[in-house]
């Protein structure tokens, strides 16, 4: 019997967590570690950075952006119909809040009705790119394993920083993989890049209906290892294994990689949630995620996700709950997953995602 008060909080956690992570990371993303030691400390930021405009929320990034356009993808999409065209629709969505300076009179959808969503902060290179073809016409996903039809020589993290959504929508792991790998080809081509969003759906997909993050960690290697082409993702994530077991350190996230990268990105997760199961320390390990040399706020909205699905909202961090922006809107969207994916009641749903 499903227990929905313990998926609320997951869900919750995941999407809160992953906007946490997000704005911790963005103001030292382009740093490298001796940087961020020279400016915060030897432990570098040790929470969020005083903003010029005092009181004003915590920043989230394009990471957190398309993460809430990937769950309104989903939710807009018609019972049984493939995902990946209400993906494309959705990701074009927050394409067009990245060239405008907020909401047109009319919109599509509630998402695009919402000021905050249309800040330009870093967005991904092969996520704008790729949109940009995508403009032009639909460009269908390719068979797991092939060089996708968009930027085929990318593999940017951009793939997995926005796909936590895909584990969340109660699909099981095998659909919740699938899903992600083919919608994450719609701006990256690159098997490593598309099949790592599909690990990290996958993952997220078995914490959340109660699946201890080492055992679901070792069933995604497992799941990665039926394609080839998962090799550099299942290795990734088989080191950061194994370097969570050893002391946590910036310098031991930096073994396991930048985070430019979608596999290394998804590694670095993996080895800060790794260092949550085990001590419970939920605050140090999303600051384990972003102090280091490499993409910060991507490693850190990801951890979020993980961490978040793992152990819920009700274990985030409050004062870094309540500060970050649009957090009202990430409670609203979890909660519109769940009712949609595990409950089955779209009654109220109707008007802020009207299927595509």
């Amino acid at each position: 019997m499903v227990d929905y008060t313990v998926v609320f909080d997951r869900v919750r956690g995941s999407l809160l967590g992953g906007a946490i992570g997000d704005a911790l990371g963005w103001p030292i993303e382009f740093l490298e570690l001796n940087q961020i030691r020279e400016r915060y400390g030897i432990e570098g930021v040790q929470g969020y950075l005083p903003q010029h405009d005092a009181g004003a929320p915590q920043q989230i990034t394009d990471d957190t952006q398309m993460t809430l356009f990937t769950a309104e993808g989903l939710l807009r999409c018609a019972p049984g119909a493939d995902p990946v065209p209400a993906l494309r629709r959705a990701y074009l969505r927050w394409l067009q809040t990245q060239g405008q300076s907020g909401p047109a009179v009319e919109v599509d959808g509630w998402l695009a009705s919402l000021p905050f969503l249309y800040a330009a902060r870093a967005p991904g290179n092969a996520c704008m790119s790729g949109l940009s073809q995508q403009t032009r016409g639909y460009l269908a996903p390719y068979p797991l394993g092939e060089a996708g039809p968009v930027n085929p020589g990318s593999k940017g993290c951009g793939t997995v920083m926005r796909s936590a959504p895909f584990g969340l929508a109660g699909m099981g792991p095998d659909l919740a993989f699938t899903a992600a790998a083919r919608s994450a080809q719609l701006t990256h081509g690159h098997p490593t890049g598309y099949l790592a969003a599909g690990a990290l759906a996958a993952l997220i997909d078995r914490v959340v209906s109660g699946v201890e993050l080492p055992i679901a960690l070792r069933q995604t290697i497992t799941q990665l290892t039926t394609y080839p082409a998962g090799a550099e993702t299942a290795a990734a994530l088989n080191l950061a294994a194994e370097l969570a077991e050893q002391p946590a350190s910036a310098e031991q996230v930096e073994r396991v990689g930048e985070g430019w990268i979608a596999e290394e990105c998804l590694a670095i997760a993996v080895y800060c949630a790794l260092y949550a199961a085990r001590t419970g320390d939920v605050r140090r390990a999303l600051l384990l995620s972003v102090n280091h040399s490499g993409d910060s706020d991507s490693t850190g909205a990801v951890t979020g996700n993980l961490i978040g699905a793992a152990h819920g909202f009700s274990a985030m961090p409050r004062d870094w709950m309540s500060g970050v922006e649009g957090c009202d809107v990430l409670i609203q969207v979890a909660d519109d997953l769940v009712l949609n994916y595990f409950i089955g009641d779209r009654s109220i749903l109707g008007g802020r995602y009207p299927f595509d």
